[in-house]
């Protein structure tokens, strides 16, 4: 038996050790590399909407004078890399595909109901689909759903903007058929062979849209004649809530068998504080608060994910989820400064990470509208006319996640709570995507892939000194990543500065 003092004194550096090793454990970023799911080649989704008055998005970006897409525009893009790109919005419920193809000469000028303004057509099917394979972006459309149910569009003073099922049907025949007569005339001889076509857009919004039995019954007639045409397409089904829940239940439960995601939206992510200072300027007086408020708010949208993977999981279905739009909701509408800024940062990475961690059921995913001159929603902005397109905050944090990431979704086992991280690999390589939550505190790491041995690896970092910064024309790579190797030896670690986003890539091997 030990004396007491020798007793008490070895106890005491047992317990010294116990606290340190909990220490070490605390800063660990521990990875359990077993696959747990695919990463959706789509998840990362941009839409392109005509917007009219509103914001010269479609028009803004073509070139009149080399009449095609401006060379800035596609390089910005294809660096962006979005894995899937919708064309459509609101903008579907009356848009007619047959007006966007031909010769361009003989296109008629519609009328944009939405957003104001005429658009010209220039764009359409054949134009839209070969920006999409110029980015390596997977096209898809939001089909013309019997103007969503709006009576309106039946008798407008332009005639009837509403499109039923045989003219959806049409559309997967000019696009993918390699027989279809009118698209070889039109110049392209092979088919398109579209993969994604929504049915719906914001259907349950509002009060002069289908109810939910007519959009059920809608979805159906529009998939029946839709994959009569083309059995091998994949369709989304429109699933939000209207004032008495979600339509997802129902509509699974009755068209399941018709539709392979169902669609929800993820605007109105808007402060409900009523002290908030995310309205025009406040934020400029409090950031830190701002930058909080901003986090805090992400507890929604994984909210809502969340209830729909239960109810996908009640009707057990198969069903992806696609969350084919989606932007911060701050006041002014559609322009508040602060997603120019870093602020915004934290808020966008979590989003990202919340998606790619439910990636099980996550398939496709957009956190900010796409290109335009004057919403800070964007994620492309266009100086015009002419100029520099440059990628908003936003768009840079989607950038660095696509661009380094692996194919399977795996999961974190520990790190530190500040650390917000969507982990995933490819073969002899973990990806780490990790915002730093912390507005001023700066966070070291160290990591573990049991099983595993890390044998080297690097860090892509957006660390701005000062949360503050701001991207614009004049300087549109300010939130370009920086790659560090990471520092050599058996236990490699990491400071995460404040307020950064970094993807962290390890050489794995095993052990």
């Amino acid at each position: 038996m030990l004396p007491r003092r020798e007793f008490l004194k070895q106890a005491g550096l047992a317990a010294v050790a116990q606290t340190a090793l909990r220490a070490a454990d605390a800063n660990a970023i521990v990875v359990d590399p077993r696959p747990l799911f695919d990463i959706s080649p789509w998840l990362y989704m941009q839409f392109m909407e005509p917007l009219g008055a509103t914001d010269s998005s479609v028009e803004a970006a073509w070139d009149y004078d080399r009449d095609d897409w401006r060379k800035d525009f596609t390089d910005t893009v294809r660096d962006l890399a979005p894995g899937a790109m919708r064309f459509g919005g609101l903008f579907s419920r009356h848009y007619k595909w047959r007006e966007g193809i031909g010769p361009a000469s003989k296109r008629p000028a519609i009328r944009n109901y939405f957003w104001g303004g005429k658009e010209t057509n220039r764009v359409g099917t054949h134009e839209f689909v070969d920006f999409c394979r110029r980015v390596g972006a997977e096209p898809f459309y939001c089909v013309n759903f019997m103007s969503d149910g709006e009576k309106r569009f039946r008798a407008m003073t332009e005639g009837n903007r509403t499109a039923d099922a045989r003219e959806a049907a049409d559309w997967v025949s000019y696009a993918n058929d390699p027989d279809n007569k009118e698209r070889k005339q039109n110049g392209t001889a092979e088919p398109y062979n579209l993969k994604l076509w929504q049915l719906g857009n914001e259907t349950s919004y509002g009060n002069r849209c289908f109810t939910r039995d007519d959009a059920i019954a809608t979805t159906i007639e529009f998939a029946r004649a839709m994959r009569q045409r083309d059995p091998s397409i994949k369709l989304i089904g429109w699933g939000d809530h209207d004032a008495n829940g979600l339509w997802a239940p129902e509509m699974l439960k009755r068209a399941g068998e018709h539709i392979d995601m169902v669609a929800i939206h993820m605007m109105g992510q808007s402060p409900k504080r009523p002290d908030t200072v995310l309205k025009g300027l406040r934020y400029q007086k409090d950031p830190e608060r701002a930058w909080l408020e901003l986090i805090e708010m992400t507890k929604r949208i994984e909210a809502r994910v969340t209830e729909l993977e239960g109810v996908i999981a009640a009707q057990s279905a198969k069903t992806g989820i696609a969350i084919t739009e989606g932007h911060l909701s701050l006041s002014p509408h559609n322009a508040n400064p602060i997603l120019y800024e870093w602020l915004s940062a934290g808020y966008h990475a979590k989003s990202l990470n919340i998606y790619q961690r439910h990636g099980a059921k996550v398939k496709i995913a957009t956190a900010a509208d796409f290109q335009g001159n004057r919403w800070t929603v964007n994620a492309v902005m266009l100086q015009t006319p002419g100029g520099v397109s440059y990628l908003m905050p936003v768009a840079s944090i989607a950038r660095l996640f696509k661009k380094y990431n692996g194919k399977q979704g795996v999961d974190v086992k520990s790190a530190p709570s500040s650390l917000d991280i969507a982990a995933s690999r490819t073969t002899d390589k973990v990806y780490l995507h990790v915002a730093n939550l912390e507005y001023k505190r700066s966070v070291e790491a160290t990591f573990a892939v049991p099983g595993m041995t890390v044998s080297g690896g690097r860090v892509y970092e957006i660390a701005p000194e000062d949360p503050r910064q701001y991207v614009s024309q004049d300087q549109p790579d300010v939130f370009k990543p920086r790659e560090v190797p990471l520092p050599p030896g058996s236990d490699p670690k990491w400071r995460f500065p404040a307020g950064s986003v970094s993807v962290v890539e390890l050489d794995v091997r095993p052990a």
